[in-house]
């Protein structure tokens, strides 16, 4: 399927809705096909719009094809869903992932390895890249503790909290979403627990949120509350993680042994299910 012009950006306006209408918009991070068509499902059955996230794994893994078929799976549903690469860390990667033709809808120039100038620098040149093929492009002012499964540059590094006058830099490099670092943390939040600033995510709102959406990450621990407290604060596209894949981990233990194909269909179910309440939670079911 041809890739709109930017002007017509699936992501965007998705996002652009969620913000409009009031709600956040589920962005689930898939490793295989049965979390691409879960959330394809729960899209659909929920009558939501959704993200499907894939990480730089998928095509150094699988080549073109698990993007491929992600991206059929996604274009093809009866309600908005969207194909987006999430923290695509090298700029080759950025560049080999914008040319795959009618695949990534956005992707996630994470350049927040780098020290500040130089993340600067390439993210302005990397927007400008994907820009020029249709695609909305993402960026992390700062640095998000943490790594998960999939991205690898980042989980030594240090977190560097966001500021409204960074988060401004990063806009006015083109960026079309900002991920702020306010607290939250890839992976586990270890003895101190979520620890939230919410007053800073507020003046980053406050300083950019009418020129960008805002995004979550690090969010699989959270409840409908915490949820909430960060919509309130501007943010749209949510990213989930373990809150859906662990579903599927527990399948596959509760059922070893038996048919490989009712494992799967198994795990699909329980992943939409899982999906779902998120789309109920973030506001964004019946919104499609």
């Amino acid at each position: 399927m041809t890739r709109p012009p930017l002007a017509q950006n699936r992501s965007m306006a998705i996002l652009n809705a969620a913000k409009a209408g009031g709600y956040a918009v589920p962005a689930m991070c898939c490793y295989n096909m049965e979390s691409i068509i879960a959330t394809v499902r729960a899209a659909e059955a929920a009558r939501s719009p959704a993200m499907v996230l894939l990480f730089p794994w998928a095509i150094q893994y699988a080549g073109d094809a698990l993007v491929k078929a992600a991206a059929e799976a996604a274009h093809s549903a009866s309600v908005p869903v969207s194909l987006h690469l999430d923290h695509c860390q090298t700029p080759e990667l950025v560049r080999r992932a914008a040319d795959i033709e009618g695949a990534f809808d956005s992707i996630m120039c994470d350049m927040s390895h780098y020290e500040k100038e130089e993340n600067l620098r390439l993210t302005a040149e990397l927007v400008g890249y994907c820009h020029e093929r249709g695609i909305a492009a993402e960026a992390e002012p700062g640095r998000i503790e943490g790594g998960e499964d999939g991205v690898a540059e980042t989980v030594d590094l240090e977190g560097v909290l966001t500021t409204p006058e960074q988060a401004q830099e990063f806009v006015d490099t083109g960026i079309d979403m900002l991920a702020p670092a306010f607290g939250n943390v890839h992976g586990e939040y270890g003895p101190r627990g979520i620890q939230l600033e919410y007053e800073r995510l507020q003046s980053i709102n406050d300083k950019v949120g009418e020129q960008v959406r805002l995004v979550l990450h690090g969010a699989d621990p959270f409840d409908e509350a915490i949820f909430r407290k960060c919509m309130a604060a501007g943010v749209t596209k949510i990213n989930i993680n373990k809150g859906m894949n662990k579903h599927y981990a527990t399948v596959q233990d509760e059922m070893k042994g038996k048919p490989l194909t009712s494992v799967i269909e198994a795990g699909t179910d329980a992943m939409q299910k899982a999906i779902e309440q998120y789309m109920v939670w973030l506001g964004s079911a019946g919104k499609a």
